[in-house]
Order: C-alpha cells, then structure tokens, then sequence
C-alpha cells in the first residue's frame, strides 16, 4: 500500500550561489590541446590524462605506476628536475619551453605545479615558430602603453596589443567594479564594429571561485569550445576526491561555462588577469569565432603584457593621485589663508566649497561640527541630516565612506533622494565624531546590460544546476534614487582632505583657533613648572621650620610665624594660578615672592622707579620667572648670607615697555652654574618666547646681574613712581581679642586624613568637646541620620565627589558650616552652595576661628 504524504517533497531552491558552488577546479578532464600527468612525492605516476598517447605517445594504463624518467628521456627529466625551486614558491609553475621528451627528439612546452601531495605536469607539443622572437613581437606593443594621457585611450591601446600579440578576432578590457559586476571600458574588434563597449555584465556571470582562480592562475585558454576534452584516470584520488587542478593550464572547462561562450557565439575564449595592488583589477577578454590556439611560450609572453599594462594602470593612476595631491595642498592652502584672516573653522571651509567641488564633484556640503550644522548647496534638512549622522555613527568607522545610494543603508533617506541620493562622509575628529559630508542628488541614469541583470540565468535539464543565460541584446535599465559614483580618484582626494583637517582640528579644537601650538607649548611649560615647584615648596617647608624655630623664643610665636609664611606662600601660588586676572602690579608680585621666600631678608630688597600694570598673559611668565630669581637670590645669591642685598631697578624705555635691571651685591661670590637646569631656561627663555622680550643674565665677580625688557604690547600703564618700595616681611597672625568658645557636636567632612585632623584638632582648641571625622557623602549623610551636629567644616571635592549634598542637608536644619576650599572664592561656589563662610586652603587655627565665627553669628 502506498501512502501518499499530505504535502508535497520539498524542493531545493536553486540561485545564483549554486554557480559559486560549482568545483570548476576539480572537473577531472583537460583539454584536448594538452595531457597531464599527477606524481607522487616520489616520481610514481599516479594519474594520467586518457590523451597521453595522442600527446606523448605512451598509454595512459602503460604510465600508471611507472616513474617518470621511464616515460620520458633523460634530457628532459633532468631539466624539470633542475629547475623544480620555482614551484615551491606559493602558486609557483614551472614554465619549460623547447623541452626534448622522446627519443625522436620532439619537442614540447612543459607546465609543472604541486597540487596537495602531488607533482602536476602538463605537455604541449610545441608549435613551430618559423624563426620567431615572441619579445620582438612584445616589445613595441609594451611601449605603445606609455603615451596614453586617460584611462579610456590607455585600456583600449592595451586590448589593440593583446589582439596583435594573439590573433583573436576581439579583446575586450572588462573592468570589475565595486559590486563585483563587470563593466567593458574597452573593445578591439576584426570586424571594426562596437558590440560590447560600455555594456555591464551581472556579478553573477563571473562566479566567486572564478574570481579567485583568476587571481591564482592570471592565463586561460579554452581553444576550442567544442572539444569534449580529455579524463584524467582515475578520476579521483585515494581519499575519493578529484584532482585540484587550479593551476593546471590544460584544465577543461565547466560545462556552464561552454553554453555560456555558445550562446555568445565564441568557438575559442582566452581571459588573461589584470592584476592591480595584488587584487583583481579586470580582465582582458578574447573571443574568437573559430576554434584557436596559442602556444604555450606566446601564452606566457601575453602574460608578461598584461603585467607591463598592470605596470602602465598602477602608475596612471599614481599620476591622478598625485594631481589630487597638487590640488588638495591648493586646498589647504586656501584653507589656512581664511583662517588667517581670522575667520572660523566653519566659515573657512564652506567658503571653499567650490574649491572642494572642482576636485570632488558635489552638490552640497555639510559640517557637522560639535553638534552644530553648517551647510551650503543642496542637501538635507537639519533634522534628516541628523538620522544620517547616527548612521555614520554606528557604522563607518574612522575611515573615509561613500555610497552612491543612502537608501541602501537608511530607510528614511529613501525620501529625500532628489536632495541627496549619494553622500561622501569625511570624519574629521574622533570623539565626538564630527563630519564634513559632500552630496550629490540622484540621476535618472539609464544603464546598458548585455542581457537582463535580473535573469542573467535559468534552470536548465540537468537537474539542480544553472544554465546560462542565451540572450546579450542589449538590456536598458533607468536607475532613480542613486548618485553618480565616487571614483578612487576623488576617494584618495577625500582621505587627503581628512589628513588636512585632522591637522586642522588638532590645531583648533583642543585650544584656539588660531594659537594652539602656542597655547599647548605654555601648557607644558605650565605643568613642569608647577612639578618644579612644588617640589621646591617641599624643600622649602625644611627652610621655614628651621628660619622659624631660630627667630622664635616660643611655641606660639613659632606657630605664628610658620603660619603666616604658610599663608605667603599660598598667596605666591593663587598669583600664580589664577583663571581671572586683571592688569596686575609688577611691584606687587615682586614684594610677594620675596614675602614668600626672603623671610626676614626681604628688608634687603629695595624696588625702585614706576610700577608697571603687566596683562594676565604676561603675569604668568613674570611670576615664573620671578620665582626663580628670588629663591635662587635665596638659595646661592645676595640672600644666602647676612649681609647682600637686591636691587630691583624698574624704568619704561622710549618705545614704552618696561626695563628691568636685577643687581645682587654683598653676597658669596658667584660661579655660573655647571649645567643649563630648568630654572635657568625659565629665567633668560621665557621672556623672549612668551613675551617677545629681552632677557640677559650676568655672572660677574661683583654679584649676579640679570637684565630684562618686556614689550609694550604685554603693558597696559605705567604707574609714576613713588618712592623706594621694600619688600614686606610676611605677616603674623593677627592676635584676637575675645577667643571662640564652641560647645556641643563638631563635624569634619575632609577625605585627606591629615588635614582632617588638624581642623579637628583647631575645633577641640576652640572648646568643642566632640568632633566626628567623616570622608565621604553617602558615610556623612548616613551620619546625619542619627546623630545632631551644632557646627561642621566641610571640604569642597571629595575625591570624585563634591559635598554640595551634605551642605544642603545642614543649611535645611540650621546647623551653621565652614566651606574650605583651596580654588578661591569663585562665584561658581557662592551660586551652588547654600549661603556659608568660605575659608582658603590652607586655613590656620586663626582664620578657621575667624570663618567659623561669621559661619555662627549668621545662623
């Protein structure tokens, strides 16, 4: 009984990808042109094609488990043997010609490869050449290559050698293009017509394994469409596979491949690869309407011409690159010229826009610049163009991207095509991305098929296989929504664009416009002087406990006087880092160095002549170098003794800048110093590169000398004179009348132990009988939740943390606090915090009784 199932057997589906499944390099046949036979590592035949003794004159059973040097004699064994280091090379082949295989002394051009664990060697009876030199035939045609100017007159001289070097009734130069269909940029015809010139052809009509043994082995000959071929016998190996005769150049053909070249009425075919930066570039295509042969030595000596047009193409389009070089470095030209002129980046580019379009053609342009839009021409809207930028986002990388149709990628651009169908997108910094994106509208273009692309195949007789389309009359498609394409050329002009805006950006974006080499120059400066001086402030806390401790007769007058100079010195460090300066008095920062680091010495420091008012640029420079200067005057000068003094002579040149005569006398004797330190490049070169000033240090027997002048463009006035000024000794802690007297809970949120402990310690000084040390928000809010407080100090940032939090909570429940902070009194804190006392870093017992007073007598 048969049961017959309620649904029918599912059938395979058969496509395009069954052409890329096809073993087209283990048909197990060659042509008849040619026999072939597979030995094993040790010279034992082990295939043989059926067409041996037509060839050789040896029965393919006779040759089976013979070796080699029985078959053939021992001139030609010796030669293949000889020269076998070629084919250990990968893909290497072995090329003899002229090579003597019987004892009649016949002759044939011998191929030799390795396939797997097997020696493949292939013979051609050679053909008569009559006296011919195939390089004499070669030559001129490589020659007539160089005097091409275009891609167009450079293809179609090439496809006219190869038809003079083979015979062939047409050649055609058939270029790939980036969807891997074929377009042919060249035609050379007998019969002097145009058949394919133009015309595309389906990706699918090459297949993928087709491509790549044109890319192993760059000649294929198929003589003879008609010819059945030959078997190789046995036809498969031990392990039950066909031989791989990827290399082999007698390899049959598919059958696919036949009807293919029947349909397009060719009785012989050869293909020869144009290789181009190790890639597949095209193919020169050679179609004959009889059957033909070339030998095996003219093959080879074609193969040599499609490398020299390999040569001929590389080094044309090295000439259009280097053309958009030359015009790109126009472009950065223009580029920095607006941007001289003081304009903005956004402005300077769109307004060269034309600039850019005569190199890559386009309709609009589009910066997307720290999240603002600038565009120019015809593109999208703000908003569309948007989605496009989350696209590039997500998905191109940081390379250069192009496409001739955006619908292919974004849905909703599918709706503006008549605005932008095709975009060029040319990142231009990393994170956030920004972009210059140059588009161009679609193009109702009409595109010429050799048949219709979308049946270029259909189902054939032979079960689940593909046959080839029959019909190449010409196919017209109207393509809408797309661009025309971006070519390499304007690619590589693209990728040199994005090299000179990077520079750009760098130079921009990370500082100012204009300066920001300058700028990052100072800001190296900045932080090697800031190492250097705080490890200079280290070394001096040494000095100070010392000077201290000698001029003191008690502990609390000991105390004072380290606190104030702990104050000077903090004073010095604000001149020295603050972001909101005004003009600034040079006398005023001379006394504070000297306040700072001269002790009770700075009596020894006499200022004369006008002050003068220096900008916030200048000011920075001024301090540095005034730094070195005095504790080095300190350290090694007038002031390391008793009895030196300084001189600080100021007086305005006739230009108006300021000279500034720096004389040191009564000290040790100088010696100039052993090496050039970083103190020393600060004081005689920070002047003049900063500041375009002056700058002269002497060593002389009689004390050091330093000589300076500062430009008037870094001065906004000079101030008359009044006198002789000293430097002030640093101030003593002022004595309060009626001491603070705490009483109840103390907190202290500060996540630096040490200094968490001197404010506790000042509290309990003050009479707090309980003081709670806390290092963090969440541990202070936790706190809070349990206990009461009647007073707290609080640190600004608190490792990756502010405590604006905890003084929220305080300020809602009354409980009064000190803010310390060492960023100054900066508006920013006064707008954030709830109102408070702010005291400066490093605060002393007295000033922390001063802010804690205020903090209390306002709750």
């Amino acid at each position: 009984m048969t049961t017959t199932p309620p649904f029918p057997a599912p059938q395979r589906t058969v496509d395009l990808t069954d052409c890329d499944r096809e073993p087209i390099h283990q048909l197990g046949r060659v042509q008849s042109y040619g026999a072939l036979l597979a030995l094993s590592t040790d010279w034992i035949v082990q295939h043989a094609s059926e067409n041996l003794e037509a060839i050789l004159g040896i029965p393919a059973e006779a040759a089976l488990g013979r070796p080699l040097h029985e078959l053939i004699v021992s001139d030609g064994f010796d030669r293949i043997r000889q020269n076998l280091r070629v084919v250990e090379l990968q893909d290497g082949v072995l090329r003899l010609f002229n090579v003597a295989m019987q004892a009649s002394g016949k002759a044939f051009d011998v191929s030799v490869h390795g396939s797997g664990r097997h020696l493949i060697i292939e013979f051609e009876p050679k053909v008569a050449t009559r006296g011919r030199d195939m390089l004499a035939e070669v030559y001129p045609q490589i020659s007539s290559l160089s005097r091409n100017r275009d891609l167009r007159s450079l293809t179609r001289a090439a496809a006219r050698g190869l038809q003079g070097l083979c015979g062939f009734d047409s050649v055609m130069v058939y270029q790939f293009q980036p969807d891997q269909s074929g377009k042919v940029v060249a035609e050379v015809r007998k019969d002097g017509q145009s058949k394919y010139d133009g015309l595309m052809f389906p990706a699918s009509d090459i297949p993928v394994q087709a491509r790549a043994l044109y890319k192993r082995a760059l000649l294929r000959l198929i003589s003879d469409v008609n010819d059945p071929g030959s078997p190789i016998l046995p036809g498969t190996t031990l392990d039950g596979q066909p031989l791989d005769l990827s290399l082999a150049v007698t390899r049959s053909v598919s059958p696919i491949h036949i009807e293919y070249l029947k349909n397009m009425g060719v009785e012989a075919s050869m293909s020869v690869s144009i290789m181009k930066d190790g890639e597949l570039w095209g193919l020169f295509a050679c179609h004959h309407h009889s059957p033909r042969y070339i030998e095996y030595e003219r093959r080879t000596a074609l193969e040599m011409f499609a490398h020299m047009f390999s040569y001929e193409l590389s080094r044309f389009e090295d000439q259009q690159r280097k053309k958009v070089e030359d015009e790109t470095s126009r472009l950065q030209t223009l580029l920095m010229g607006h941007m001289a002129d003081g304009r903005k980046v956004a402005d300077s580019l769109l307004s060269i826009s034309e600039d850019i379009a005569s190199i890559i053609p386009h309709d609009g342009a589009v910066l997307f610049e720290n999240e603002s839009f600038h565009a120019t021409g015809t593109v999208p809207s703000e908003e569309e163009f948007r989605g496009i930028a989350r696209f590039l986002d997500r998905s191109i990388g940081a390379g250069v991207f192009h496409t001739d149709h955006i619908g292919r990628y974004l849905e909703a651009a599918r709706d503006y095509p008549q605005r932008a169908a095709g975009l060029m997108a040319i990142p231009i910094s990393k994170r956030p991305r920004d972009y210059l994106v140059l588009f161009r509208k679609q193009i109702q273009e009409t595109v010429a098929w050799a048949g219709d692309p979308t049946k270029p195949v259909s189902v054939g007789p032979n079960g689940h296989r593909l046959t080839p389309r029959q019909s190449f009359e010409v196919w017209r498609e109207t393509v809408e929504g797309r661009s025309l394409p971006w070519s390499l050329e304007q690619e590589h002009a693209a990728n040199k664009l994005r090299t000179i805006l990077l520079e750009v950006y760098l130079k921009v974006l990370d500082a100012s416009e204009a300066e920001r080499k300058r700028a990052q120059e100072q800001q190296q400066l900045l932080i090697s002087e800031l190492n250097h001086r705080v490890r200079n402030i280290l070394n001096l806390m040494r000095g100070l406990l010392s000077q201290s401790r000698a001029s003191s007769d008690t502990l609390e007058g000991f105390t004072a006087d380290l606190d104030g100079r702990i104050q000077s010195l903090a004073r010095a460090h604000d001149q020295l880092t603050s972001e909101q300066w005004e003009p600034t008095s040079l006398k005023s920062l001379i006394q504070c160095e000297f306040a700072a680091y001269a002790s009770d010495k700075s009596a020894r420091v006499q200022i004369t002549g006008p002050d003068a008012m220096i900008a916030p640029s200048a000011y920075t420079t001024m301090a540095l170098v005034l730094h070195e200067m005095a504790t080095n005057s300190i350290k090694y000068g007038a002031l390391c003794d008793q009895s030196g003094t300084v001189e600080v002579r100021l007086a305005e040149d006739s230009s108006g800048g300021l000279l500034i005569d720096w004389a040191e006398r009564g000290g040790p004797p100088v010696t100039p110093p052993k090496r050039r330190g970083f103190g020393t490049t600060i004081i005689e070169g920070s002047i003049p590169h900063e500041l375009r000033g002056d700058a002269e240090v002497s060593y002389k027997v009689t004390g050091l000398e330093a000589h300076f002048r500062l430009p008037p463009t870094v001065i906004s006035q000079i101030v008359a004179e009044h006198g002789t000024t000293a430097a002030p000794p640093p101030a003593r802690a002022a004595e309060t009348v009626d001491a603070l007297k705490l009483s109840g809970q103390g907190m202290v949120l500060e996540d630096s132990l040490i200094i968490a402990m001197d404010a506790a310690a000042s509290l309990e000084d003050l009479g707090a009988p309980k003081v709670e040390i806390l290092s963090s928000v969440p541990e202070a809010l936790r706190w809070l939740d349990h206990n009461a407080v009647d007073f707290a100090i609080l640190d600004v940032n608190l490792g990756e943390e502010q405590s604006l939090p905890v003084a929220r909570r305080l300020h809602e429940t009354g409980v009064p606090f000190v803010l310390a902070t060492g960023y100054g009194s900066a508006e920013e804190l006064v707008a954030t915090y709830p109102p408070c006392t702010i005291v400066q870093k490093p605060f002393t017992s007295t000033s922390l009784e001063e802010a804690l007073r205020q903090a209390m007598s306002g709750a």
